[in-house]
């Protein structure tokens, strides 16, 4: 037959395996085919039809196809401001960091000693935040700036002094997309979000704590620091909304009392992306350090009194605190942290000045110029954005506007227009003419040439910036482009990422990001829209949304998506909160109880405290399961008020649960919703479904099973399916209706979340198709069970399903170690000097390891990795033999760096062969860990979270 008809199929670029690595692990199995051993896996009753999705598109008609829909995207000139704001992204930046999977392939630096380059990225990044906002502490970023408010006001609640307050004072001038967010959030904890003024009169017994925007959303900038000494004088908080680049202008609010600072730090180099990712910040004073949420990272030292840098405080987070948690957040936008932080690293403190004055001057002369044709300007004093009021020529002013392609901000009578970092001398020439044109003023008639900024400042002295930010060497030594991209690649190098080795993370799903997927991300026509943006310049986007609807429902079962929620948390906190509005609309507003197994993700009890849920925990048996009959009690129990069942499917511990039809009918039958937790859909697609198995809700990991890459710690996207009763419910947005009129207010600040990475899994879906899709869960669940069975003979393997089989990852008991002195988190350090990430440790069961191969990796990389487990487990023999000392042995020490191996005084009782080349395979390719075993308890101590001088790291 002739190749003219062939195409390449991208299905065979995403799944590892080649035919014959499968046929030789289904032999090792046992089994005939794939699909033997998907029948011995799935139980049959939740067996689904096969997916109707259109036919796989190649790699090269999908990018033919999707640049069609790209094309039907207008990008126009947006002065629209409201917190998002053209940009010019460094290219060193884009190509090295948001183009390079070395960074955005990377996971969560939970493992400190392969994640010291994003670790340092990510501690400048705090550094940034805190010298600007002049706070003590900030965390290493949170979704975006309204549910960073949200948190802070949560924050603020938990710790007021004042316990019968429950008063969250809101200026009339915030941005409307985090009002929108506050209310959201300030229902179930029964908070009253009242909209005033900020003067000290309106400071009542019952307030808790004020939230202003500085500069304000309509471009006014005020003093609010008799304000907030009235407010501190009667035991009540301050939370300012901020603009990160304004401060380097602007007092910053940690000067005039603020206790917590929140924003967003899309200015620093990030694209609008039609509303993200973006990496919102939170500062706030040293009081809070246990408090803050989200993820800190902290300066401590490694096993040989080397700096080093680790996740600090990890006892906050919702892993370990469950329902107790500061917050449900488990992811955050580590990658737009990063580049953040490089741009300011690349700017350094006068660059960063010289952009913020630069635009700070061109607004003035847009001030100048606009009202020198007779028009009134509302801002006396500003940094970016000015109001004009034009009456009942707005209508003129707007379709004159677009047809210049220019957007700006219209609010009843007036126009708003913020400058950025993109306006040129020209843009603002273009602006004036529009506003001359209303008037009858003629072109000819202007006198442009020779305006220049006024001299004299429109920002008030007393809020005039003096003190220093960014003084640290980092930020003063590489400005040049080969200096940059020198010291990103240094940092790049001392990172594990799936450019070396799988990483193996039970619950995670650390799957291929291909490239052809990516590539869209940053073209200018997906790039460059304003979140509110005209709806006749997003169709290609909306297009692009649709599809994605369209497939993610069949896949799921459901009705229809939301995008809303721009993390799985935030889909999990979205669920509820639509399951919330659902009973409220039948007259059931008290159904309050949410059972959650004793298996579940951490986050499912943290989202249901969030949701104002009360969690009653249901026993799992012997063998991992949910207890069907003490679920059946508890829901009879608890009848009158059952809210909804918080399951994961397959387990939290890797296996389909036969009676999950009967665990979804007593639920129902009891009067509640089923909320599946969708961590595990890669083990679902195309075989099950939430919808059919019975579930009412559930939220997509995008950034797990639809191939959006994990960014070092985000960005992620977690939108929720639900099915057709509970559409009505699904979130709405204040600015663009995204929902009907019983929709939920926003979950997050966009209306569609993180809009722009929706296009990788719009992509992978494409290429894929239904069989496509299928067949990567079944090779998924392949892969788990070959390494399952490779390493049984040598591990206990804590959970399997009827036949013996697990789904997509199984959990290694490595508990019996620890009579010898072995704890699993040196079985994780000594992998790392095997070239490995660990796989996720102690949870879900303490002492274990999770294993997830995902259905990318190739049988010659499972073997590697199952080869490196086995031979750690060799020499755990030999510590329990007696052989070697159960104090001082490779497990013990590592991970051995480069540095320790090459030291003259070695002193070990094993080879420095032994140490760094355990295996063959590591002398033809070696990834040394930068740090020796970092010093978790000396972090936690003595927590410095900003980057420290030699002089105060030592004596620290």
């Amino acid at each position: 037959m002739s190749n003219v008809y062939y195409q390449e199929k991208f299905e065979d670029r995403h799944n590892g395996p080649s035919s014959a690595q499968v046929d030789d692990m289904l032999r090792f199995l046992g089994v005939n085919s794939l699909d033997e051993l998907i029948e011995q896996t799935i139980p049959a009753p939740i067996r689904r039809k096969p997916l109707n999705l259109p036919k796989a598109w190649s790699e090269v008609a999908y990018l033919d196809k999707i640049a069609q829909i790209a094309e039907k995207n207008k990008v126009f000139k947006s002065y629209i401001g409201q917190g998002y704001y053209n940009v010019v992204v460094p290219g060193v930046i884009q190509r090295n960091v948001l183009e390079n999977p070395g960074w955005y392939t990377q996971y969560t630096p939970y493992q400190a000693e392969i994640a010291q380059g994003r670790l340092q990225a990510l501690l400048n990044f705090q550094t940034v935040v805190s010298d600007l906002t002049g706070l003590e502490i900030a965390n290493a970023s949170l979704l975006d700036e309204a549910t960073a408010a949200a948190e802070g006001m949560f924050m603020l609640y938990s710790a007021r002094k004042n316990k019968d307050a429950n008063v969250f004072l809101v200026s009339p001038t915030v941005f409307p997309q985090t009002l929108d967010v506050l209310q959201t959030r300030a229902v179930p904890f029964g908070v009253e979000i009242r909209i005033a003024e900020i003067t000290a009169s309106n400071l009542s017994d019952d307030v808790f704590a004020a939230f202003v925007q500085y500069p304000a959303a309509d471009g006014t900038i005020a003093d609010y620091k008799d304000f907030t000494e009235a407010a501190h004088a009667q035991g009540i908080t301050t939370c300012v909304a901020a603009d990160l680049l304004s401060l380097t202008l602007l007092t910053p609010p940690g000067e005039w009392g603020a206790d917590v600072v929140v924003g967003n730090s899309q200015r620093f180099g990030v694209p609008m992306g039609f509303g993200g990712p973006h990496a919102a910040f939170f500062a706030t004073k040293e009081a809070y350090k246990r408090n803050i949420p989200g993820r800190i990272i902290g300066v401590t030292s490694d096993s040989n009194g080397e700096y080093a840098l680790r996740m600090a405080l990890q006892t906050r987070e919702q892993h370990i605190r469950r329902d107790k948690a500061s917050s449900n957040i488990c992811t955050a936008q580590a990658l737009l942290a990063i580049m953040a932080s490089f741009y300011a690293v690349y700017h350094g403190p006068e660059g960063l000045k010289n952009i913020a004055s630069r635009i700070h001057d061109l607004t003035k002369l847009a001030d100048r110029a606009i009202q020198a044709l007779g028009y009134e300007q509302s801002n006396a004093s500003y940094f970016d954005t000015l109001r004009f009021k034009v009456g009942d020529q707005i209508g003129a002013l707007k379709a004159e506007a677009l047809d210049n392609e220019l957007n700006f901000y219209y609010n009843e009578d007036t126009v708003g227009i913020s400058i950025d970092e993109t306006t040129t001398f020209e843009d603002i020439q273009t602006i004036v003419k529009v506003f001359a044109k209303i008037k009858g003023i003629s072109q000819n008639d202007l006198d442009l040439a020779g305006l220049t900024p006024e001299l004299q400042s429109v920002i008030p002295d007393v809020l005039v910036r003096t003190s220093p930010y960014l003084t640290h060497p980092i930020f003063n030594s590489y400005h040049s482009e080969s200096e940059m991209l020198r010291y990103i690649k240094s940092l790049e190098a001392k990172d594990l990422s799936l450019c070396h080795s799988m990483i193996p993370l039970g619950s995670c799903t650390m799957k291929l990001n291909a490239t052809t997927e990516m590539v869209p991300v940053t073209w200018a026509r997906f790039g460059g829209l304003h979140p509110f943006a005209p709806a006749d310049q997003t169709s290609g986007y909306m297009q692009l949304i649709n599809e994605l609807n369209d497939w993610l429902c069949e896949i799921t079962g459901f009705a229809k998506m939301s995008f809303q929620p721009n993390s799985g948390a935030q889909g999990e906190y979205a669920g509820l909160m639509v399951i919330r509005a659902y009973h409220e609309s039948r007259g059931e507003a008290h159904r309050n109880i949410c059972l959650i197994p004793a298996s579940a993700h951490g986050t499912n009890p943290a989202s249901a405290s969030m949701a104002g849920l009360k969690v009653v925990v249901v026993k799992c048996d012997d063998r991992g399961n949910i207890d069907v009959e003490d679920l059946r009690a508890k829901a009879t129990e608890h009848a009158a008020d059952l809210n909804a069942l918080m399951v994961t499917y397959p387990s939290t511990h890797g296996v389909f649960e036969e009676p999950i039809i009967e665990i979804c009918r007593i639920i129902h039958e009891n009067g509640g919703q089923v909320y599946m937790d969708g961590a595990n859909m890669n083990a679902q697609v195309g075989l099950t479904s939430p919808g059919f198995i019975g579930a009412d809700v559930c939220h997509l990991n995008l950034h797990k099973t639809f191939c959006i890459p994990h960014g070092g710690g985000g960005p992620g996207m977690g939108p929720i399916g639900v099915a057709a009763h509970l559409v009505p419910f699904l979130p709405n947005h204040q600015v663009v209706s995204v929902s009907g009129e019983q929709g939920i207010s926003a979950v997050s600040a966009a209306p569609f979340g993180s809009a722009s990475i929706l296009v990788i899994s719009h992509a992978y879906i494409a290429m894929m198709g239904g069989d496509g899709l299928t067949e990567a869960t079944k090779i998924a669940i392949l892969n788990a069970n070959y390494i399952k069975a490779r390493l049984e003979e040598h591990y206990p393997i804590l959970y399997a399903g009827a036949n013996g089989r697990c789904a997509h990852e199984m959990i290694v008991d490595c508990r019996t170690f620890k009579s010898v002195g072995i704890e699993v988190a040196d079985i994780a350090k000594r992998l790392m000097d095997y070239g490995f990430h660990a796989p996720t440790v102690s949870f879900p069961v303490a002492g274990t390891l999770m294993i997830e191969p995902t259905e990318s990796e190739s049988k010659p990389e499972l073997d590697r990795f199952c080869d490196a487990l086995i031979a750690i487990r060799q020499e755990i023999a030999a510590v329990e033999s007696g052989e070697v000392d159960q104090k001082e042995n490779v497990l013990k020490n590592a991970p051995h760096t480069a540095a320790m191996v090459t030291a003259d005084d070695w002193g070990r009782s094993y080879s420095r062969q032994t140490a760094a080349y355990p295996l063959p395979y590591l002398k033809a390719n070696k990834f040394w860990p930068s740090v020796g075993r970092v010093n978790d308890s000396q972090g936690d101590r003595t927590l410095i979270c900003s980057c420290p001088s030699i002089e105060e790291y030592a004596e620290a």
